[in-house]
């Protein structure tokens, strides 16, 4: 035996249902500050912010290797 049922609402309905939160505001305030951010543009302080969360040690191995390089270009004295 199989038993369906269709329930007819809004996802806002369903979350309060369910008894999920209403994320409403902070949804508003993401899309207000990504709005900002596509008017504004991105500064090089938040470029340097995004790059040390999403690649931590980055840096360090960048300039790990740069002075590898540098190293290697020195002429060697005899």
């Amino acid at each position: 035996m199989k038993i369906s049922f269709d329930i007819d609402c809004t996802p806002a309905e369903a979350r309060a249902f369910l008894g999920l939160p209403d994320l409403t505001p902070l949804h508003q305030l993401y899309l207000d500050r990504m709005s900002t951010m596509m008017t504004d543009g991105i500064g090089p302080a938040d470029m340097e912010r995004l790059a040390r969360s999403w690649l931590p040690g980055f840096s360090e191995g960048l300039e790990a290797w740069r002075q590898a390089m540098l190293g290697a270009m020195r002429p060697k004295a005899e």
